[in-house]
């Protein structure tokens, strides 16, 4: 269960802007609601938005409220949320973290699946624990989730008797509840750390006071280990009724089925005779500013922040989707200019943003920040106030705002194009949202068309006004949040005052838009052919040999509309530089993804490609180099071209450096005060020694780094396209495809060379031993056991570690979790490969409190004898088998999938059928040979105990 606190920090809070949406040429016929509103004058902005006429919705008798649409995208497939309008703002005193306490007591005994049982039957059907089956509780809500397979008709029909029993039939049972009381605990005590400790002293400012600020969800300590059995049982009485909740059904199903079964099961349920009263809470304006320093001694970075708070503006109406709009524009337009600032030689600060949008209880906000560069608070501060002083005062440009227009239109058609490809998650998502808050749902063809329409009617001057008017000094927070360290350097409100009395008194410039109308490539290069085709009829793709020598693996798929997606490697890498040369080479493609390319500088570069879906960037990993990226087929020659750009005119621009390295170090100035890092860093010291390819880069790293030499690094690397494979996969055709490929990549330059990376014999020791580190002021203990050492890689072993490490994670949880109630998280972890020789890595991880670390230890290594001694179980063998089948089947139709497998298949020489032959495949997976596999490579003498604890006190 995820617990959700929306107020990490105030600068992530997101913008309500336009849903996104590929460029489609083809007529269309408005949707008549939205051709009658635009018909008629500005006043008929005030129509309400059309609810979407895709969802059968309705009510119950009793107050019960139902959303159901079919969608079969992924096929066979149905995702089904529980939605409660109860959070943690309706505890009373004595409830404080109940709301959460309860959604977890709704997977530990139901009138149906008593215990554990809900867990184990829906493993049985193929359903992740933690990524398919979850929930979470915020301030005002409880939801739950459960996406299943829809082809099964006895899975589906309990999969709706799962969301009748957590509706209102939890058993919460005594042994139960005080089982969970130490899971929730450990959850509590995991979720302790710097950004939680500020975060308790700077909600009552954010929050003005308010109820919000008293009613983390989390809950206290004292109330989780103390409550009475019957107070939670009150809670669910009063609050788990039909009038509060709702079940919303999207997916490859029978809606009027799926609505008759609703009927059926939760038409019976009651509500209280006196039902109490569900208030709303808000969070109230104080019309005056507000000022706060708040400092830990494990943060990391000084941040800043500006929150300007302004009663919300709710989405129901044309004119107010219109003004969402105007709202997305600037955002874009701002953040535009902050982004420019960073890539400047000497950037003012690390990461500045803005976004005018949704708070919380019943606000909307300015929300600004910036992460200071060490010693340069005021310089930060006053370079965000000052882009937003020089908007007030000059406004935008017209090319700004022209190309964040065409960028939002280009987003519009790319999602109306893969409108028959929309996944189901996200028709969920928004009938969640207008059942919690009654936003606004429209269906996608009027979101479409309003859209389409509505952006062609927006006026520079009007964004300009959004800005005036959420950009003003009332209801105006100033936060800084920082390290203990930076306490001295951190100012008082009047030196904040004065800085922005400062700023308002320099004489500021407009804005100079720049841009280029040069093309990426100075020319057109010489076109190259295709010399040799082969049929990969086994995986229904295609294999092409270049006249340079090159390979190119074509995938057409129908999985999208319009999505091409491209990798290519070769070999080499970094393996093949000297350690005097590692940081060069390991940084070389960072820092020219980071300039610009061929004819274009960064910025010119950026703005080009806002309003095109092509996206294209080069990596040099230890072993291999190449590209990766995406595009759609508008773009695909944009696409090609940047390809061809980073093998033949890459740059590294001088501000670009400069910047980059700048605000690397930077970045690196407090991380020793977090406990992470310092475990991180400790545990890859002990393994690898000093060995600079394997440990965290220090500051002299990376002011070692030179310029030239890591552009002369990633040319040499980009100078043979003879042995690169390029892998396309997506809705692309031979006839779209060929022309570009004889372009753009059959005219790649070639060198006779041996590329073949080098092995460099990095590996871990050979006899495992136990590393204790001390970091940090929380009570708390962070676990890692590990196994490394040589692997035999094929096929059958790696479906038998695959299977070891879920046996092993389902035994974990049941153990350290379920029985012991010591841990919230746990699992086994696998990894393995081939290349440079076959090694693998298994881990096994959980937090938890720094007296139960020991005996939590020996139970995890208890579960490992005992698969070691019996092997796994038939029935977690079974879990494993279906789960596999199940996310293979949706795999299979994903182009993200074939990439990456393409990828595996080509880097390692294996034979394509293992792609789709995995059913066959798991019939050689066995409780022997699991066991097998777990005595070859679980043993002790190569165990690696690594522990985190507090300082010392």
């Amino acid at each position: 269960m995820r617990i959700f606190q929306p107020l990490a920090l105030a600068f992530l809070f997101s913008s309500l802007g336009a849903n996104a949406a590929s460029h489609d040429k083809r007529p269309f016929s408005m949707h008549p609601q939205a051709k009658q509103i635009l018909a008629q004058d500005s006043t008929s902005w005030d129509q309400r938005l059309p609810f979407d006429d895709g969802v059968i919705t309705g009510k119950l008798e009793n107050g019960f409220t139902y959303y159901i649409r079919k969608n079969v995208e992924p096929e066979n497939r149905v995702t089904m949320y529980l939605a409660v309008k109860v959070g943690s703002i309706l505890e009373t005193e004595k409830e404080l973290g109940l709301a959460h306490f309860l959604e977890h007591m709704n997977f530990n005994g139901l009138k149906h699946f008593p215990k554990n049982e809900l867990v184990d039957y829906l493993q049985r059907a193929g359903v992740r624990f933690g990524s398919d089956l979850n929930a979470y509780t915020g301030f005002d809500e409880t939801v739950y989730q459960l996406p299943i397979p829809s082809d099964d008709p006895e899975l589906l029909k309990n999969g709706l008797q799962v969301m009748r029993d957590w509706a209102q039939d939890a058993l919460l049972d005594e042994e139960e509840i005080n089982k969970e009381r130490g899971v929730v605990l450990e959850e509590l005590r995991g979720s302790r750390g710097a950004q939680q400790r500020m975060r308790d002293q700077y909600y009552p400012l954010l929050l003005n006071g308010s109820r919000y600020a008293d009613r983390l969800p989390i809950g206290t300590e004292e109330i989780i280990t103390h409550f009475e059995p019957t107070t939670i049982r009150e809670f669910h009485q009063k609050w788990y009724r039909p009038d509060l909740q709702s079940i919303i059904v999207v997916g490859d199903i029978d809606p009027q089925m799926i609505e008759q079964e609703i009927k059926r099961l939760f038409a019976d349920m009651k509500k209280p005779a006196a039902p109490q009263e569900r208030k709303k809470y808000t969070v109230d304006l104080l019309d005056k500013n507000q000022f706060m320093v708040v400092t830990d001694p494990e943060m990391q970075y000084t941040v800043g922040q500006i929150i300007i708070k302004h009663p919300e503006e709710e989405v129901k109406t044309v004119g107010d989707y219109r003004r969402s709009l105007l709202k997305a524009v600037y955002n874009e337009m701002i953040n535009g200019r902050l982004g420019e600032l960073t890539q400047s030689a000497n950037p003012p600060f690390l990461q500045a943003g803005v976004d005018i949008g949704e708070f919380i209880g019943g606000l909307d906000n300015l929300s600004a920040y910036f992460v200071a560069k060490p010693g340069a608070i005021a310089e930060g501060f006053k370079s965000v106030v000052r882009e937003l002083d020089r908007v007030d005062e000059f406004g935008f440009t017209d090319s700004e705002f022209s190309r964040a227009v065409v960028s939002m239109h280009k987003n519009n058609e790319r999602a109306y194009v893969e409108r028959d490809k929309r996944r189901s998650d996200s028709y969920v998502n928004s009938y969640l949202a207008h059942f919690l808050k009654d936003n606004s749902v429209v269906s996608d063809e009027y979101r479409y068309q309003i859209t389409k329409e509505l952006l062609t009617t927006l006026t520079l001057s009007e964004v300009e006004a959004i800005g005036k008017q959420y950009y003003v000094d009332q209801n105006r927070d100033v936060l800084f949040l920082a390290p203990d360290k930076e306490e001295a350097n951190l100012p008082s409100e009047a030196t904040v005052n004065a800085w922005l009395g400062e700023v308002n008194h320099e004489t500021l410039t407009a804005y100079e838009d720049k841009v280029s109308d040069l093309p990426i490539l100075a020319a057109e290069p010489t076109k190259g052919s295709i010399v040799d085709r082969t049929d990969l009829s086994v995986i229904e793709a295609k294999s092409w040999k270049l006249s340079n020598g090159a390979t190119v693996v074509l995938k057409p798929t129908k999985f999208k509309n319009d999505e091409i997606l491209i990798h290519a490697f070769g070999p080499g890498g970094t393996s093949l530089y000297s350690d005097a040369d590692y940081f060069d080479a390991s940084n070389a493609a960072m820092l020219v993804n980071s300039s610009g390319l061929g004819q274009m500088s960064t910025v010119e570069l950026q703005k080009y490609l806002s309003d095109k879906k092509a996206n294209i960037s080069p990596f040099i990993g230890e072993r291999t180099q190449g590209i990766s990226g995406a595009a759609d087929r508008e773009g695909l020659k944009t696409a090609f071209e940047m390809i061809h750009g980073y093998f033949t005119a890459p740059r590294i621009e001088d501000d670009v450096f400069q910047s980059t390295i700048g605000r690397i170090v930077s970045s690196m100035e407090n991380r020793e005060n977090n406990p992470s890092f310092v475990f991180s860093e400790a545990i890859q010291k002990s393994l690898y020694g000093d060995n600079i390819r394997r440990n965290p880069a220090t500051v002299p790293d990376i002011q070692s780094i030179d310029q030239q030499k890591a552009l002369a690094i990633f040319e040499e690397r980009f100078a043979d396209a003879s042995n690169f494979t390029f892998m396309i996969v997506g809705s692309f055709t031979d006839e779209e495809i060929t022309p570009l490929i004889e372009q753009y990549i059959a005219s790649l330059p070639t060198q006779e060379r041996d590329n073949a990376a080098k092995d460099l014999h990095i590996v871990e020791p050979e006899k495992g031993f136990e590393k204790v580190v001390h970091k940090g002021k929380e009570d708390k203990a962070q676990v890692r056991l590990s196994f490394y050492g040589d692997y035999d890689y094929t096929e059958a072993e790696n479906l038998n570690m695959d299977a070891l490490e879920s046996v092993l994670s389902i035994k974990l949880i049941e153990r350290l979790r379920e029985d012991e109630s010591g841990v919230y998280g746990t699992g086994a972890s696998a990894s393995y490969r081939k290349q440079p020789s076959g090694r693998y890595a298994f881990h096994i991880g959980f937090g938890t409190s720094v007296d139960k670390y020991p005996a939590l230890i020996q139970s995890a290594l208890d579960e490992i004898r005992k698969v070691k001694e019996q092997g796994p179980t038939q029935v977690d063998l079974e879990k494993f088998f279906i789960e596999q089948k199940r996310q293979h089947e949706v795999n299979l139709k994903d182009n993200r999938f074939w990439l990456n497998s393409l990828n595996e298949v080509l880097t390692n020489e294996e034979e394509f059928v293992s792609i789709v032959n995995i059913q066959e495949d798991m019939k050689k997976v066995t409780v022997e040979s699991v066991k097998a596999v777990a005595n070859k490579y679980l043993d002790e003498d190569q165990l690696f105990k690594f522990i985190l604890l507090p300082d010392a006190k």
